[in-house]
């Protein structure tokens, strides 16, 4: 179990062989001047290849952390899912020359700094079995650990701290393994550091039309009591919580005339009937909308010719 991957620098073709491999980890830059000429071009192959990618940096590590942090990330358009690595090790002439404490600082400063810088993004560390062992204090490896243990089967690095790449073999090209079962889940987990996606605004109410008609007619010179449900608003709906605006329509039949309305609150009284309105047989009808009040149980209408009528009105979908 497990998937396999190998880490490229400039000794490397442009377009390393991909067979078999599920991740590749680009050398970008070292110190404050120099940059992988062939980086670009690994990286785009990697990913058109469908392997998860990664970039690093090695230190000069008498230089300032952050200084070397600004001008590796300068280098890369990041990318969500794209992994960041720390290469601590200092066997160099640039190194050598450096105190261990020094180092240790250094690798702690530039993890601190660059995961400040790339939340959204695993920032990890690569180093050997005698870094970890010899030179490392604090046990940091930032969001993972990337071990180095040429000539140690793949997957058996040899320590009790936890990682999740294993560099097992420097023959020709380095060679990893990485503990997790899928290409996919190593995508899954590199991607887990990208913020959740927002959550979307509770939508407003939406609306059906034409399922709450009711017709009806009005003769003339009569109190007509109709039966209604209160109405509500869009954000406020009523009557079995999903009555939203709702509108009574009164049309004049044979004869112009005139009309009124008065609502009944439930348990209460009548109020005062509404100014009367002029209704004409060509046309003119009474167009009102019904309160937004809960208890609104009746309508009281009262027209001197016969009325035809209808509420029509909207309920939350």
């Amino acid at each position: 179990m497990g998937i396999y991957g190998q880490d490229w620098a400039s000794y490397q073709p442009s377009q390393p062989d991909t067979t078999g491999l599920s991740f590749a980890i680009v050398k970008i830059s070292e110190g404050m001047s120099y940059i992988n000429p062939k980086w670009v071009t690994q990286r785009d192959h990697a990913k058109s290849q469908g392997l998860v990618w990664g970039g690093y940096h090695y230190p000069h590590m008498a230089n300032s952390p952050v200084d070397e942090a600004d001008f590796f990330l300068a280098q890369v358009a990041w990318q969500p899912g794209d992994i960041v690595v720390l290469d601590w090790e200092g066997y160099d002439d640039a190194n050598s020359g450096v105190s261990k404490a020094r180092q240790v600082a250094y690798r702690d400063a530039w993890l601190s700094y660059v995961k400040s810088r790339m939340a959204d993004h695993a920032v990890g560390m690569y180093c050997n079995l005698d870094y970890w062992l010899h030179v490392d204090t604090t046990s940091n490896c930032g969001d993972f650990l990337w071990i180095a243990t040429a000539g140690r089967p793949a997957g058996s690095p040899g320590i009790q701290a936890p990682w999740l790449f294993h560099q097992y073999s420097d023959n020709g090209v380095d060679h990893d393994y990485c503990h997790l079962d899928s290409v996919d889940a190593l995508r899954s987990w590199a991607d887990s550091f990208q913020p959740a996606p927002p959550i979307p605004p509770t939508p407003a109410p939406r609306f059906t039309e034409d399922n709450m008609l009711a017709y009806f007619t009005v003769p003339a010179n009569t109190d007509f009591d109709l039966p209604v449900e209160p109405a509500g608003t869009a954000d406020a709906p009523q009557g079995g919580a999903r009555n939203g605006p709702m509108w009574i329509v009164l049309a004049a039949q044979g004869a112009d005339g005139q009309v009124t309305t008065t609502y009944h609150h439930e348990g209460g009284a009548w109020d005062a009937p509404n100014t009367p309105v002029g209704l004409t047989v060509a046309g003119s009808k009474d167009v009102r909308q019904l309160p937004a009040s809960a208890n609104v149980d009746k309508i009281r209408i009262r027209s001197t010719v016969p009325l035809l009528g209808y509420i029509t009105g909207r309920q939350v979908a």
